[in-house]
């Protein structure tokens, strides 16, 4: 039976090894897609490839490009979504009514801070 040591060393040697314009092509390729940096950072981990071996952020990067979207933001406008959809449908909903608010204020405030139009 192998170490466990043996194991993880297997497990390193399986990661893939792509050259820098390989990699960068590969994030823009994942942003098209609409995912956030967060998101993409999972999604290349899933297919072993490590932003860390390749020296640039993914934020970086996709600023670079013009297509970085501030991850708070996106969520937050998202949940706003869907709460405004679910109070539409459901205009007694007093509790939905305030989070509604709570979460338009909340993204305000981080439009604010980000400095986003």
């Amino acid at each position: 039976m192998p170490k466990k040591s043996e194991e993880k060393k297997k497990e390193k040697s399986a990661t893939k090894k792509l050259s820098d314009k390989e990699f960068e092509n590969k994030v823009l390729e994942l942003a098209e897609t609409g995912l956030t940096s967060e998101k993409i950072g999972e999604a290349l981990r899933k297919e072993n490839i490590h932003p860390k071996e390749h020296g640039k952020k993914l934020s970086k990067i996709l600023k670079e490009k013009g297509k970085y979207i501030i991850p708070d933001v996106k969520n937050i406008e998202k949940n706003l979504g869907k709460l405004r959809s679910h109070f539409e449908k459901n205009k007694q909903d007093k509790r939905a009514m305030r989070e509604r608010d709570r979460i338009a204020s909340r993204l305000r405030i981080m439009k604010k801070y980000h400095k986003v139009a």
